[in-house]
């Protein structure tokens, strides 16, 4: 029986991104008809991450913990410059979680769609007064009881600082937690090397790709959840993959697609490590989500991120669902 999930959407926070860096090398005078940009030519973005709580309860069902976020945002340790350049609103996955009366030591697992800075900084959290810190990092657990997990290939990457941004990859956001890391190597899309054509699609279908998070050799696991290697904007970023108890199939979608407005097959970021990938992963994403008529959770949209996929035409366009 596969293990179901009630959940929730948590906003961890509204902040701006550069919107030139957003839309790559789409024109402003295009992408800006529909998404406005402030006196500094950023747009609005937000932080969203998910509260999942375990809903069934059968004799039969596997361990597993009963209390799972995925993504955490930024965090609060940011500097001053930092906060300012993006305008980060003065909230993180913390306060969001305090809402709905969770405490984060009550959380036994942290999924997260790739380390930079917007998705893991909430991993770690500034220390509270008197508390102990073991290292000239001023950081802690934010999930003290937490198992966490992340691509392997993004873990390499991210203690590499390999990126096209030289400040993305923070290590206080990383060291206080490796020891809680559970690190996957999920399969490729197409094969190490191979350079797909624009319309092509993965010989595998992406469900059969899915790893589950259950039975992980060193890890308790999460049983019902499954993460999906989607590459382009890192080389080891993944989509969440989840049953909730409406009977609903939910991938909570990384920056492949990070708002409404990203569905375009050239939509690529300036931020991606590889745009031409990026445009091929988005490309068989929408079609899977379509075929198998995914509800999306989408990680950067400042309006309503829940949204389904059709195909319209020769592509696909997106409809607003609910949580």
């Amino acid at each position: 029986m596969t293990v179901k999930y009630r959940w929730k959407l948590l906003r961890a926070g509204k902040f701006k991104l550069d919107g030139g860096s957003m839309f790559g090398l789409v024109p402003r005078v295009v992408w800006n008809k529909s998404v406005p940009t402030d006196e500094w030519g950023r747009i609005d973005v937000q932080h969203n991450c998910l509260l999942l709580e375990r809903a069934s309860s059968d004799p039969g069902d596997p361990p597993g913990p009963k209390l799972v976020v995925v993504e955490v945002g930024s965090g609060n340790k940011l500097d001053a410059k930092s906060k300012d350049i993006f305008a980060l609103e003065n909230r993180s996955i913390l306060d969001a979680l305090q809402e709905e009366n969770c405490r984060p030591e009550d959380v036994n697992a942290v999924v997260v769609t790739h380390l930079h800075f917007d998705h893991a900084g909430g991993l770690t959290r500034l220390p509270r007064a008197g508390e102990k810190v073991s290292s000239e990092l001023n950081a802690v657990s934010a999930f003290p009881n937490a198992e966490i997990y992340s691509q392997l290939r993004e873990w390499t990457d991210a203690m590499a600082n390999t990126s096209v941004m030289t400040r993305t990859y923070f290590r206080d956001h990383l060291l206080p937690v490796e020891d809680q890391m559970h690190l996957i190597g999920s399969a490729r899309p197409f094969a190490s090397g191979y350079t797909p054509t624009r319309d092509e699609v993965p010989r595998v279908p992406a469900q059969q790709r899915i790893t589950w998070l259950h039975g992980l050799k060193g890890a308790t696991g999460i049983p019902g959840v499954g993460v999906l290697l989607v590459p382009g904007h890192t080389w080891g970023q993944q989509a969440i993959v989840f049953h909730d108890d409406k009977g609903r199939t939910v991938v909570f979608t990384p920056d492949v697609m990070p708002t409404v407005h990203h569905v375009g097959a050239a939509y690529s970021l300036a931020y991606d490590v590889e745009p031409y990938t990026s445009m091929i992963s988005r490309h068989w994403f929408l079609e899977a989500a379509a075929e198998n008529n995914w509800l999306l959770v989408l990680d950067h949209e400042p309006g309503n991120p829940v949204q389904r996929v059709r195909r319209k035409d020769l592509w696909y366009e997106l409809t607003p669902d609910s949580v």
